[in-house]
């Protein structure tokens, strides 16, 4: 599998035989919409992580306190919930490459329903479920994969592959294609993928009957920017392509009918021209609302807060904030906009954040222990 900076050579954790300190965290506002009760956590456990781990959400403070781990997948580094959320899928980013589901509503921990099932690929990082699929993104292969479902959520197998080609400017990061993400369009039928190695975000259709993928054109970004996750804007008109390799946010006009992205705009997501060292930027969320847009940076370890115009075209960089640990490998915006989730890889826990309703600028409101931690799914 290619290497990448945060991933296997680079990840550290901590004492997998320790149990996880209690939750510190100070009390914070009730917010605003319907409040979220438990939360999904992705660790590497080649670097020490205990696999996934769940934990509930105290509804009035956001607060995370763990319940329960299980490590019967190797590496589950991104995990998805399925619509009804009594399922949770997970990758496990492997040099073979493997899909898992978990029942969510065995009891404090998460049960593997079945064996994982071969994902398609080398190094899986990112899954979604799309139209009765689950969808999966291969790192190390470069390619995108569609996995079967069966009536209760276990996985048959793969029903559909697109290998993707090329390569970028880059010699060691770009030598070929590098699928980081794969998403969703609304309504599910297209699929966005993100390619690192090719500098491009890639359509592909999902056939809702048989998971078959057919390739359906795709969009070059700028050279070398090595773009890495996306997110939609609520009003599904656009898209916010966050780049690992230049510490930028392209905003692109989405198409629907035509399946079609055309960048309009890019963004600085570091504080300014003279902030010096290497930078890496990892997640990106919107708010429910389309009000601000939030992009995780790993090296600088802070969160970049950018306000949206009311069409969701244009950005303005709002503040930079430390991520309260480091390496933000991931992020999430809860249900009602009130709070920021932030994965930190390398020192190993998950930090909570209250968001200024008015400004979208996060203050630190908390943090728990979870080694090698890689993402968070709230739901």
């Amino acid at each position: 599998m290619a290497t990448r900076h945060e991933g296997r050579q680079d990840a550290t954790g901590g004492d997998t035989a320790a149990a996880p300190p209690a939750t510190q965290a100070r009390p914070g506002p009730a917010g605003r919409g319907a409040p979220v009760g438990r939360a999904f956590i992705g660790s590497f456990t080649h670097a020490g992580g205990r696999g996934v781990t769940a934990a509930s959400v105290d509804p009035a403070t956001g607060a995370l306190a763990i319940t329960g781990t299980t490590d019967a997948v190797a590496d589950p580094s991104f995990l998805a919930l399925a619509p009804q959320g009594t399922v949770l899928y997970a990758v496990s980013e492997t040099e073979e490459g493997a899909v898992a589901a978990f029942d969510t509503t065995s009891g404090p921990v998460p049960r593997l329903l079945s064996a994982p099932v071969p994902s398609g690929g080398s190094g899986p990082t990112h899954l979604a479920c799309a139209s009765g699929h689950v969808v999966t993104a291969h790192y190390g292969s470069g390619s995108v994969s569609a996995l079967s479902v069966r009536p209760g959520g276990s996985l048959r197998g793969v029903s559909g592959l697109v290998q993707h080609e090329g390569r970028g400017p880059d010699p060691e990061r770009q030598a070929g294609p590098h699928a980081h993400q794969v998403v969703p369009a609304p309504g599910g039928r297209l699929l966005l993928a993100v390619d690192l190695g090719t500098d491009s975000v890639r359509v592909h259709a999902l056939d809702p009957a048989t998971g078959a993928l057919t390739p359906r054109g795709g969009t070059p970004l700028r050279p070398g920017s090595g773009p890495r996750h996306l997110a939609f804007h609520p009003a599904g008109r656009h898209v916010y392509v966050l780049a690992e390799l230049t510490p930028t946010l392209t905003v692109c006009r989405w198409n629907p009918r035509g399946g079609t992205l055309v960048p309009v705009g890019e963004v600085p997501v570091r504080p300014g021209a003279g902030e010096s060292g290497a930078a890496y930027p990892s997640g990106v969320a919107v708010a429910p609302d389309g009000r601000f847009v939030w992009a995780a940076v790993r090296g600088d370890d802070t969160l970049a807060v950018l306000a949206v115009d009311g069409d969701g075209e244009r950005l303005t960089p709002v503040a930079h904030v430390p991520c309260g640990g480091r390496w933000p490998r991931d992020l999430t915006v809860d249900p009602g906009g009130r709070r920021l989730y932030v994965a930190n890889e390398r020192s190993g826990d998950v930090t909570w954040f209250d968001i200024d309703p008015a400004t979208g600028v996060p203050s630190p409101a908390g943090s728990v222990s979870v080694p090698a931690a890689t993402c968070v799914v709230l739901g």
